[in-house]
C-alpha cells in the first residue's frame, strides 16, 4: 500500500537563530501581485543608493620603501604575500594582512624595474637597471608570524650581470625558464648564468614581457618603437609585430582567455586584441585622461585593472568599452604599477608617492563572515539592479562617480578635443571626392601596421 505524505525540508521553517523572524509563505503568482514589477523596481533604486552609500574601497596604505614603488609580483603559494620593488633598488615582502613588511631583499644598485615568482612560489627573480638579474629564495615560514621577523634581510642565491639594463621580468606559468627584457628580449635558465635564447627585432628598448598562460612557449613584449611583438620559443625569430601610433606601457594576458590580451597605452586607453587578429582591435577601453602604466587580470578573466599617470586606479569589465569603478586618494600620487590579489577579492596599486595601497574590488561588498540569509539578500539586490540596470534613474545613480578636480576638468577638454577632431574629420570627408576619405573603425584607427 503507498502512502502519500506531505515532504518539507526543516531549512524552510526553522530559524537560524531565536531572534530570526518567522518565514512567511507567499503565493508569487502574478496575478495576485499586481504592483510586483514597481515594488522590483523601487528595491533596485534604493540598493544602487545603499551600494553607493556604504562604497568604501580603500582598506590600508602599507609604507616602507623610500622611494617610488616601480613594479609588484605575487606569490602562487600565499594570498596575504606580495612583492614589491622600489627605484632606490629596495625589494620588500609584505603580509597584506598585517599590511607589514616581512623581509628585504638589498643589493641592486639602481631602480628595479623587473619582479617575478616561479609557479612553486619558492624563487623571486629581480632585474634593474644595475644590468644584473638576481635569485633569491622566498621565505615563505616566515609568513606565519610577521611580528618576530620584521626587517630581515635576504641574500641572494645568485647574481648574473648582463651587457645592458633589464626593464622588466616575467616567469613561465609551468615552466622553469623566465624572461627579462631591455635592449633585447633573454630567456634564461635559473641554473645558468647566461641566457639561453635571445631575440631581437630593431633596435629599441623593450618594456615590458608576458607569458601567455595557456602555452609557456608563446610571450608578448610592448617596445618604445610603440610596436607589441609575439615569440615563439620554439622558432628562431619573432613571429608578430603590430606597430601602433602610440607606445604601449604594459601588456596582460586575459587567464581565461589565452588567445586575447590587452595593452595599456600611452594614449590614455587600452586595447583589447586577439592575438591570432591583430589588424584591429576587439575592445577600446576609454577612461583615463593620462597615460595607462600598468594593467593586471583578475584570476577570473572578466575583469582587469589599471593605474595611470593621471593618479587614479580604474577597473574594467573585460568587455566593457568605459571603467566601472574609480579609485583615488587625496595624497596617491602617480600609479605605476598595480595587481589582483589571487582570490580576485583585492587589489594592490604601488604609486609615486612610496606607498602601496590596498583596495577592496568590489567597492561596496561587506567583508567577514556573511549569515546565508545576509548572503541571499544581497544575491537578490545584485539580481534586482541588474534587471532594472537600463532605467534612466537605476543607471544615472550607478554610473555616477564623485572624480578629484583636475580629472574632471581634463575629462571634460578631452572630450572637446575628441569632439572638435570628429567635426573637423566630418567636414572634410563632407568637402572631399565621394570614397576618397573612407570612414575608418576607431578600433583600426590607433593601428598603423602589422608586420
Amino acid at each position: 500500500m503507498r502512502v502519500k505524505v506531505i515532504s518539507r525540508s526543516t531549512d524552510e521553517f526553522t530559524r537560524e537563530r531565536s531572534q530570526d523572524l518567522q518565514k512567511v509563505f507567499r503565493n508569487y503568482d502574478p496575478g495576485l501581485r499586481s504592483q510586483e514589477k514597481a515594488v522590483e523596481y523601487t528595491r533596485a533604486l534604493n540598493a544602487a543608493k545603499l551600494e553607493k552609500i556604504f562604497a568604501k574601497p580603500f582598506i590600508g596604505a602599507m609604507d616602507g620603501h623610500i622611494d617610488a614603488v616601480s613594479c609588484m609580483a605575487k606569490n602562487p603559494n600565499h594570498l596575504k604575500a606580495i612583492f614589491s620593488g622600489s627605484m632606490d633598488g629596495d625589494i620588500r615582502l609584505w603580509d597584506i594582512a598585517a599590511r607589514k613588511t616581512v623581509c628585504q631583499f638589498p643589493g641592486h644598485q639602481g631602480a628595479v624595474r623587473g619582479l617575478t615568482t616561479s609557479t612553486d612560489g619558492d624563487l623571486l627573480v629581480s632585474c634593474g637597471v644595475d644590468c644584473t638579474v638576481r635569485l633569491w629564495k622566498v621565505p615563505m615560514l616566515k609568513m606565519v608570524d610577521t611580528s618576530e621577523h620584521t626587517g630581515d634581510s635576504s641574500q641572494p642565491s645568485a647574481v648574473y650581470t648582463w651587457k645592458h639594463a633589464f626593464w622588466g621580468a616575467d616567469h613561465q606559468w609551468d615552466s622553469n625558464l623566465f624572461a627579462t627584457v631591455g635592449a633585447q628580449v633573454d630567456i634564461w635558465d635559473p641554473n645558468r648564468s647566461e641566457p639561453v635564447n635571445s631575440f631581437e627585432w630593431g633596435k629599441d628598448t623593450v618594456l615590458s614581457v608576458r607569458f601567455d598562460p595557456g602555452d609557456c612557449n608563446i610571450l608578448i613584449t610592448s617596445a618604445s618603437d610603440r610596436s607589441l611583438t609575439l615569440y615563439d620559443l620554439r622558432m628562431s625569430s619573432p613571429a608578430t609585430k603590430l606597430i601602433m601610433k602610440t607606445r604601449c606601457n604594459s601588456v596582460c594576458w586575459n587567464p581565461r582567455e589565452p588567445m586575447n590580451f590587452t595593452a595599456a597605452n600611452e594614449d590614455t586607453n587600452c586595447y583589447s586584441f586577439d592575438a591570432r587578429k591583430l589588424n584591429e582591435a576587439k575592445i577600446v577601453h576609454k577612461g583615463h585622461v593620462s597615460a595607462v602604466m600598468d594593467i593586471d587580470y583578475s584570476p577570473t578573466g572578466r575583469e582587469f585593472v589599471t593605474g595611470s599617470y593621471d593618479r587614479t586606479v580604474r577597473i574594467f569589465n573585460y568587455l566593457g568599452d568605459h571603467s566601472r569603478e574609480i579609485y583615488h586618494t587625496k595624497r596617491m600620487q602617480r600609479v605605476f604599477c598595480v595587481k589582483y590579489t589571487y582570490d580576485g577579492t583585492y587589489l594592490v596599486s604601488g604609486s609615486d608617492d612610496t606607498n602601496l595601497r590596498l583596495w577592496k574590488s568590489k567597492a561596496s561588498e561587506q567583508l567577514g563572515v556573511l549569515l546565508p540569509r545576509e548572503r541571499k539578500k544581497q544575491e537578490y539586490l545584485d539580481a534586482v539592479k541588474e534587471r532594472y540596470k537600463h532605467l534612466p534613474e537605476v543607471k544615472r545613480i550607478v554610473r555616477h562617480r564623485h572624480l578629484p578636480k583636475p580629472i574632471y576638468k581634463a575629462a571634460n577638454l578631452r572630450r572637446t578635443m575628441i569632439e572638435a577632431e570628429n567635426r573637423k574629420e566630418e567636414r572634410r570627408r563632407k568637402h572631399s571626392a565621394p570614397g576618397s576619405m573612407p570612414v575608418q573603425p576607431f578600433r583600426k584607427r590607433r593601428i598603423i601596421k602589422e608586420v
